[in-house]
């Protein structure tokens, strides 16, 4: 019965969560997406120069 008592137990912690309100959940969403597209533009300006870079050398 290892698996009910395991139910038992996170069910129990779930209860101590401080779930985000409504407000919190929009600004760390909105942050997310924006350092996802920040992280993927700079990633992909470092590709873009670093493939102009080796193409000219080679």
């Amino acid at each position: 019965m290892g698996l009910i008592k395991y139910l038992q137990e996170t069910q129990a912690e779930l209860k101590f969560v401080k779930w985000p309100n409504k407000r919190e959940t929009i600004i760390y969403t909105t942050l997310v997406i924006l350092v996802s597209i920040s992280t993927a533009v700079y990633l992909g300006l470092f590709d873009f120069v670093f493939t102009n870079i080796l193409n000219k050398i080679i």
